[in-house]
């Protein structure tokens, strides 16, 4: 699998530009406060419309400006871990991971993902009652019971414990590890991405 990225949009005052091509692995995307970094992720998911450029991962267009392909953010298989996991409150934890594999008809072994993350004795537990390193787990195993063509993570170290750090890096190692899929991760923390990432591309405005 691999991703083939080249937008452009501009927000206000700024203009934020990307190309980049990579495949399996991490690729982190590094920079300061406001220099676009969820801006490109978002544009990777459909939640924001670059105003020029194209995307394309794994064969498949998910993106281009001059032949007026946009599609959908529920058509694009990328799976999301945000900064603070947004999980569904009104959801148990069995229900929140089986939510993306419900829309987009994850086959990925649900039992295998939970003994992955660890979290099967979260499995009846209300989104309220997790800590922020349980909550990512979740996040994280949603993301990738979708389906999905790639992972997209944006700062999922930034709600967590000190104390949970370690774990968390942890198991993206192993989900790096494990997996074919590309993973677009966003951090400022250069140690972080240092240790993660196969690549790194610094933005800087």
């Amino acid at each position: 699998m691999g991703f083939d990225i080249d937008v452009r949009r501009r927000l206000g005052d700024r203009a934020i530009a990307l190309r980049l091509t990579g495949g399996p692995g991490v690729t982190a995307l590094v920079g300061p406060s406001g220099v676009g970094k969820t801006s490109i992720l978002n544009m990777v998911a459909g939640l924001l419309r670059p105003d020029e450029g194209h995307i394309g991962v794994a064969g498949t267009t998910l993106f281009d400006a001059a032949r007026r392909i946009d599609l959908p953010p529920s058509r694009r298989r990328a799976g999301y871990v945000f900064q603070d996991g947004r999980l569904f409150p009104h959801l148990r934890v069995r229900a929140n991971l089986m939510f993306g594999a419900g829309r987009n008809g994850g086959n990925m072994d649900f039992d295998r993902i939970v003994a992955m993350l660890g979290i099967a004795h979260l499995l009846h537990r209300w989104p309220a009652s997790l800590s922020g390193g349980e909550a990512q787990r979740v996040a994280i195993g949603r993301a990738l019971l979708s389906s999905p063509r790639l992972l997209l993570m944006d700062e999922p170290l930034s709600s967590v414990d000190p104390a949970r750090r370690e774990e968390i890096l942890t198991l993206i190692e192993r989900v790096r590890d494990a997996s074919p899929l590309p993973i677009l991760y966003v951090s400022h923390d250069r140690a972080e991405v240092d240790r993660l990432a196969d690549h790194v591309v610094e933005l800087t405005g």
